[in-house]
């Protein structure tokens, strides 16, 4: 399970995740080459905290690291934390929340499509509002009755036509790629169920069953970033909590685990926006 701490600065409350972790070396004793005996040594490692773009702190320990050294090191630094927490929230409020007009950006796949709504006036009498790409552009075509709404409410029923096209079209993907990647990972007989649920600050999860949960938001990232996802999740069923273990585990399915997720993360604020 994964850690959690939590310590406040002011009148602020703040979490944070902790992630422990053994790093070893190598150290040589003996007298000569010819006795010199290889043993592996617990190295010690100084404490590492990070403040990601969606605000979340994680704090990198020694696996021995007591509550108390923790909670210290984060006071030194919570300034610092405070602040860069502060600063990210700034830039979120930067990113303006959708108006669901045409004209607007909206991604799939990695890729960004300009959102164009079509009212009856611009169709053959449309019976039923659909949801369509086409040339670049994500067309919501309204049907008649529709096309009659104030904007308030027509903004309402073009989010309910998009978040359910893109759960409707994660669904499938997702299956795609959990079969696609499931040869990387010999510990999981069963190929597990999935569910999607949308979340604000998770991509997804692993029940204690081994079932994924998945963040239908993720369609609007590039497909290796959602096999980045259902790997992190697989990974779960085997090593419960982000130990030293799992990560090595995840390296071992994707090696470069790190810059996918330095990319999904820089976007985390605009594939969440809604």
């Amino acid at each position: 399970m994964t850690e959690n701490g939590i310590f406040y600065y002011g009148q602020d409350k703040i979490y944070y995740e902790i992630v422990r972790k053994e790093v070893t070396y190598k150290a040589t004793t003996g007298k000569s080459k010819a006795d010199t005996l290889t043993t592996e040594k617990s190295k010690p490692r100084k404490i590492v905290i990070k403040v990601h773009p969606d605000q979340r702190v994680v704090v990198t320990t020694p696996i021995d690291a007591t509550d108390k050294i923790i909670n210290d090191a984060m006071m030194k630094r919570a300034r610092w934390i405070w602040q860069n927490i502060q600063d990210f929230a700034k830039q979120k409020d930067h990113v303006l929340p959708k108006r669901y007009v045409s004209g607007e950006t909206q991604f799939y796949l990695g890729r960004r499509y300009v959102l164009k709504v079509i009212t009856n006036a611009e169709t053959n009498d449309v019976t039923n509002s659909t949801v369509k790409l086409s040339r670049g552009k994500l067309n919501v075509e309204l049907s008649q009755s529709d096309s009659t709404l104030n904007l308030e409410a027509r903004a309402v029923l073009v989010k309910s036509l998009i978040d359910e096209w893109y759960k409707n079209k994660f669904r499938s993907i997702s299956r795609e790629r959990l079969e696609a990647l499931i040869y990387k990972v010999s510990w999981v007989k069963n190929s597990p169920s999935v569910k999607l649920m949308t979340m604000k600050k998770q991509w997804g999860s692993c029940s204690a069953q081994g079932n994924l949960i998945l963040n239908p938001h993720l369609v609007k990232a590039p497909k290796e970033c959602i096999d980045y996802v259902i790997l992190h999740e697989l990974c779960h069923i085997k090593e419960h909590n982000h130990s030293e273990r799992f990560w090595r585990l995840l390296s071992q399915v994707m090696p470069h685990w790190k810059a996918v997720k330095t990319e999904l993360d820089s976007m985390a604020e605009l594939y969440l926006n809604e």
